[in-house]
């Protein structure tokens, strides 16, 4: 079994200590997911306000006939279970982000990793857009609702316009779709924000 080992890494968003803030009102659970390699674990560690846990074990050549390599060579770990963080948002909005595996045989993980989640935030490659369509149909299979964030890769082709990428995702002209870099906090951050507002926006929350 891998052993889940916590990042020593120091939050980059100023933290607040692994105290809820008094202005927390809101708790949202939110899964971050997308295709082996897109930067799940990146994303969450540039933007938790508490030390990220994550499950990371080395790639190894029992792997190599389901983890497919392309377009992601340099890649030499994989998330194995969870990736965890948390973030605090404007307006008492805290957001508790579990990042889940994008390989095909951690399926069995997706309904307890997705229960109580209000939505997600799916990572993609605009290299290896074919590798998000099983996660994209795994997540309209939960109902769950979700944005689209294109994580820019130093390689990536910047050619595309937004209508092509709509279309070759096949998503609904309400779904968000932006970019971002998941190394740099705002960026992800403002990821997260448009799904936040995408989530109020079509499920408003109960009067109180």
């Amino acid at each position: 079994m891998a052993s889940a080992t916590s990042s020593t890494a120091e939050p980059e968003t100023g933290g607040t200590g692994i105290h809820l803030p008094d202005t927390a009102r809101d708790l949202v659970k939110i899964l971050v997911t997308g295709p082996f390699g897109v930067g799940k674990t990146t994303l969450i560690r540039s933007v938790s306000e508490i030390r990220p846990l994550h499950t990371e074990e080395q790639l190894t050549e029992a792997s190599a006939p389901v983890d497919d390599l392309a377009g992601v060579r340099d890649k030499s770990t994989t998330t194995v279970a969870i990736d965890f963080g948390r973030i605090s948002l404007p307006d008492g909005i805290v957001l508790y982000l579990f990042g889940t595996p994008g390989q095909e045989r951690f399926r069995p993980l997706w309904d307890d990793i997705a229960y109580g989640a209000l939505g997600a935030l799916v990572l993609v490659d605009v290299r290896r857009i074919d590798a998000s369509f099983d996660v994209l149909e795994l997540v309209e299979e939960t109902g769950l609702p979700y944005a689209v964030a294109f994580n820019t890769f130093p390689d990536a082709p910047r050619h595309h316009t937004a209508e092509q990428l709509r279309a070759a995702l096949d998503l609904e002209p309400t779904t968000p779709m932006v970019t971002c870099d998941a190394r740099e906090a705002d960026s992800s951050i403002d990821a997260l924000l448009a799904l936040v507002q995408h989530l109020i926006d079509h499920h408003p929350p109960e009067p109180r």
